[in-house]
């Protein structure tokens, strides 16, 4: 499954470390990219382990705001 995020509060390279290691932290994860640009983040992950609002929520615990 691949999804797209919008995180406009990315802004430093430590939010892209923080970002990432949150998303990494999920089972199921395949690969991520993350486009501070953008402020969007494209998530490549198998939804029989690891379900969208899921890896949503461990950014959400950060304090970043996911839209």
């Amino acid at each position: 499954m691949k999804s797209s995020i919008k995180i406009p509060s990315m802004k430093s390279s430590e939010d892209i470390i923080k970002i990432k290691k949150a998303i990494a932290s999920n089972e199921g994860v395949i690969a991520c990219e993350i486009s501070k640009e953008k402020g969007e983040v494209s998530i490549v992950y198998d939804n029989y382990f690891v379900e969208l609002d899921d890896i949503i929520t461990s950014i959400e615990d950060l304090g970043y705001i996911v839209l």
